[in-house]
């Protein structure tokens, strides 16, 4: 491998880059940089997460960068803040003895004045979100008539994101004669559309093969039900006691979800997604960086940004819906030398999509089991001992109270005093997993979920998502028609105009009797209940007539009438929810203590 100076590199550069601890340039930077110094020629270039894209066209940036012309040379676009703010304290790094230099980094959630002052001041180079840069370019604040070099760093996500518009007004403001850098993980079918409308027979340049996954990441996948997707999760997690993971959801939503119950059950975890402020995200991954966080609930857009070497898994809770997105959550882990883990929990209805993936990454899944009680006990136990023994004493603390300690433990000999240690760790943990089942028996909980979808009425209601329904005021309605003292109800689907709920086949009478004495409205609607044709797809019916519309997604689990709309399965298996059933702070799955994790900060 050649060294930083052998590709043509200044001393200023390389000498920033040492303090930074770079020794060797990555195979991407190896064969990007000589190629972006020595021609003008547009450039593809493909590269796995965490490989060193960033430095790759950066560097040879600088390296040719006329220092004395204060005019914009350079535009880096990337998809989120996150990732512009990264690109932009990596260049500052990199040219930190480049003392004429200057970097600004727009984006949208800081101040713009502060943005437009910035560059009054002249900066060579501005790293930019497509939105804020467009913004800028409108104000005449940011002229891009000078430019050498148009960078697309995850030109896709861009895409993805609907930001086409900005991107084709940014083109415009650009000179023709510039160089167009295109970066990125994966190579579906919008990069070549990319390269079609923006690049000039551009040379390509790849490290290993398009869009195949690390080599330092192993692939696993656990078979899961909805019912035992989230006490599977908790497992795994408290399988691996040092675990230092991200949790890719689909949906913001999905994403507060799971991170909510995670701290609820006592994890140290925080979620990272749209919805939150600019001031909000940064404190989160502020604290994920210095692990003060151990788990982080993110959605693929909002984790492009976080750039993490030491993560030791990766967990989709469930896949993207855009398969190439596998390989930029994979490529989290498994960065700067290190060793990862990435793994799905899927269902049945979702194995088909391992097959696709593994043709993308080149790699193989490997089926792994959801741990047991016993072997996450003894996982638990022996991460303890293995700390206690690596524990240094320090004596000169410690000595002035030796001497009681030894008095009150003058009885106990070595095997008892081992036994009590490890019980006053231990006693919480082993009572929760004392009596848990096989979360692997998914036949049996299949044929259970049968069981009981054979035991259900399904009925039409005449109101939907626009009357502003949701599911727990569907679970109110029901209840206060007062149908029975005990009665249990199944899948809630909320579409649009109507919607479809699942009573005890034991109360169907009864319920069509409340509903019709009652004569319920609904914020002034006269409600109908019919019973309805069951359909096994998932999809609802109303006689022969075919219902549209997004089911409201995660209320498919038996909840109680009177019950949260937030209550959870228990890890313990839980069957059904009754309207007695007792709140949920006194649930069975609520994690004790964190099990030896530090707790989140308050």
């Amino acid at each position: 491998m050649s060294t930083f100076k052998e590709i043509g590199l200044k001393a200023p550069i390389i000498k920033a880059l040492t303090d930074l601890g770079y020794e060797k340039p990555t195979v991407i930077q190896e064969k990007a940089i000589p190629q972006i110094i020595s021609s003008d020629t547009d450039l593809k270039a493909f590269a796995q997460t965490g490989t060193g894209k960033t430095a790759a066209f950066s560097l040879p940036i600088l390296e040719l960068l006329e220092e004395d012309n204060n005019n914009v040379q350079a535009i880096i676009l990337s998809p989120t803040r996150e990732l512009a703010v990264q690109i932009g304290n990596n260049i500052k790094d990199f040219c930190k003895y480049l003392k004429n230099v200057k970097v600004t980094t727009v984006y949208g959630g800081s101040s713009m004045e502060d943005q437009i002052r910035s560059l009054k001041r002249g900066s060579q180079i501005v790293v930019g979100t497509p939105g804020r840069t467009v913004d800028l370019i409108n104000r005449r604040a940011l002229k891009l008539g000078n430019v050498r070099w148009l960078v697309l760093d995850e030109a896709d996500e861009m895409l993805n994101m609907g930001f086409k518009e900005e991107l084709d007004k940014v083109l415009e403001a650009t000179p023709e004669t510039k160089q167009t850098l295109l970066f990125s993980a994966t190579f579906p079918r919008e990069v070549e559309a990319i390269a079609k409308n923006y690049m000039t027979t551009p040379v390509e340049v790849t490290s290993g093969e398009k869009n195949s996954g690390s080599e330092n990441v192993s692939h696993e996948f656990y078979a899961v039900t909805e019912r035992t997707r989230y006490p599977a999760l908790k497992r795994i997690a408290d399988l691996n006691p040092d675990i230092y993971a991200i949790i890719f959801c689909r949906t913001r939503r999905e994403t507060q979800e799971v991170a909510d119950n995670l701290i609820k059950d006592g994890y140290n975890a925080d979620s990272l997604h749209g919805d939150l402020s600019q001031a909000q995200r940064d404190s989160v991954m502020g604290k994920f960086r210095k692990k003060t966080i151990q788990i982080l609930v993110a959605t693929d857009v909002a984790a492009r940004g976080l750039d993490v070497n030491e993560l030791t898994h990766v967990i989709n809770h469930k896949l993207p819906d855009q398969i190439e997105n596998y390989t930029h959550r994979s490529g989290r882990t498994g960065r700067a030398g290190n060793k990862g883990v990435s793994i799905v929990l899927v269902n049945n209805r979702e194995k088909g999509k391992l097959r696709v993936i593994e043709r993308i990454i080149k790699q193989k899944f490997v089926e792994g089991k959801v741990p047991t009680g016993k072997e996450i006990v003894e996982n638990q136990l022996m991460n303890l001992i293995d700390k206690v023994n690596d524990t240094k004493v320090n004596e000169s603390e410690i000595t002035e109270f030796l001497p009681s300690i030894y008095d009150k433990l003058k009885d106990l000999d070595r095997e008892q005093l081992i036994q009590k240690f490890v019980s006053l760790e231990f006693n919480t943990m082993l009572a929760y997993y004392e009596n848990s089942k096989d979360l692997n028996d998914l036949g049996r909980e299949n044929s259970r979920s049968r069981a009981t979808a054979d035991n259900m009425t399904r009925f039409f209601i005449n109101i939907g998502r626009k009357d502003s329904l949701n599911p727990a005021k569907l679970i109110g309605l029901i209840n206060d028609q007062n149908i029975g003292d005990k009665i249990e109800i199944g899948a809630i689907d909320i579409l649009d105009t109507f919607s479809f709920f699942e009573i005890d086949k034991n109360f169907e009478s009864e319920t069509l009797d409340a509903f019709a004495s009652n004569q319920p409205d609904f914020d002034g609607r006269s409600v109908n209940v019919e019973i309805t044709k069951k359909e096994r797809s998932g999809g609802g019916r109303r006689g022969k007539k075919k219902s549209f519309g997004k089911k409201d997604g995660g209320f498919g689990h038996r909840r109680s009438a009177e019950g949260s709309s937030s209550r959870r399965s228990s890890d313990n298996g839980g069957g059904r929810n009754r309207s007695d059933r007792k709140s949920s702070s006194s649930r069975s799955d609520r994690k004790p203590g964190g099990f030896g994790r530090k707790r989140r900060d308050s």
